[in-house]
């Protein structure tokens, strides 16, 4: 009796973890090609997955600091620039002091998006 009541619970929260897992790998790979600043493989790591940075630029952390702030931290420049290039003007203008902390470069840039 405890058996099949163990391999079902077992299988139950395999099943609704699995989203979560794949979330939290994907958020880590990107958090990687940034902090490699390889942009290329970003952007196709994006692609084949369906994803835009513009519509997971809110949700995804990489060391407690989003996309940008984290590129900038690591002097991923061209990961940075491409990051500025994806992301709306709102979230660059939010971001520029805490860009300017860490990457003159990339201050720039956004200033210049953001114009």
């Amino acid at each position: 009796m405890k058996k099949p009541l163990l391999l079902a619970s077992l299988i139950a929260a395999s099943i609704s973890f699995a989203p979560i897992t794949k979330a939290n790998t994907m958020s880590l790979r990107i958090c990687e090609y940034v902090a490699a600043n390889d942009k290329n493989r970003l952007r196709s790591f994006m692609k084949q997955n369906k994803l835009k940075i513009r519509n997971v630029f809110k949700n995804i952390k990489c060391n407690g600091q989003n996309l940008l702030v984290f590129a900038a931290s690591n002097h991923a420049l061209e990961a940075g620039e491409f990051i500025i290039g994806k992301i709306s003007t709102k979230d660059v203008a939010s971001n520029i002091e805490k860009v300017a902390k860490y990457s003159k470069h990339l201050e720039e840039e956004a200033k210049e998006r953001i114009k």
